[in-house]
């Protein structure tokens, strides 16, 4: 849980490739939501793409995305069967739409996680880690839905970076969330979590963001004396 005492400053960043070792992190594309005249919106959430000792993708856009999708998999020299694991942030279409190309991957969404018809036994719903390996681990997010999760990647150029579908919606999402939220007290929660461990996060609909934290002085959180 994030230190009491820390004052916590977000900074949107223009960045999509993220280096690191022995995982670099791209954003193959920036989600978006955008309202509509007619009180609709358009939304699509952010795909991102771990390349390292395994070839991870974190959500995989919406259906409308799959040439979009293999094209820039193309790009990176990969097919569908290179993908060792694909992990689906929450269950929401502009996050699971194209599940269907990675039928040879492990396939997480939300707390399931599976190979083919093979369901593997995990503690994510009891809010315990699953980790890949020493460096990319799954951590239970929830709040937004029921059972989100999001993506935790160390040593990285950047430090810790948190793919975070729509835990965080975008870098300033501070007065809208909420209404997208199935439980806004359990998201709140989990939002400073990952406050306190990520020094990047990339949200489920708008650039990253770096975090800062920052400790006031004990005059400034006690009052003057």
């Amino acid at each position: 849980m994030m230190d009491m005492c820390s004052i916590i400053k977000t900074e949107c960043a223009d960045i999509k490739d993220i280096l690191g070792e022995p995982y670099c992190i791209y954003v193959l594309k920036q989600g978006y939501c955008l309202a509509e005249p007619d009180g609709s919106f358009r939304a699509d959430g952010t795909i991102s793409l771990l390349i390292g000792p395994k070839i991870i993708l974190v959500d995989t856009g919406g259906p409308w995305d799959r040439d979009f999708l293999l094209s820039k998999l193309t790009e990176k020299g990969l097919t569908p069967d290179d993908v060792s694991l694909v992990i689906c942030t929450h269950g929401h279409s502009d996050h699971v739409g194209n599940l269907g190309l990675f039928s040879e991957a492990t396939i997480v969404v939300g707390s399931d996680i599976s190979q083919g018809d093979r369901y593997l036994p995990n503690q994510l719903a009891e809010g315990l880690p699953y980790p890949i390996d020493d460096h990319v681990a799954i951590i239970p997010t929830a709040g937004h839905t029921g059972r989100d999760v999001s993506v935790l990647v160390k040593g990285t150029a950047v430090g810790k970076v948190l793919v975070a579908g729509d835990l965080f919606e975008c870098c300033t999402d501070e007065h809208s969330w909420k209404e997208l939220s199935e439980n806004p007290e359990v998201q709140e929660v989990s939002r400073q979590a990952a406050l306190s461990i990520a020094d990047v996060i990339i949200p489920g609909h708008g650039p990253l963001f770096k975090v800062f934290r920052e400790t006031p002085k004990t005059n400034e959180v006690l009052g003057s004396v």
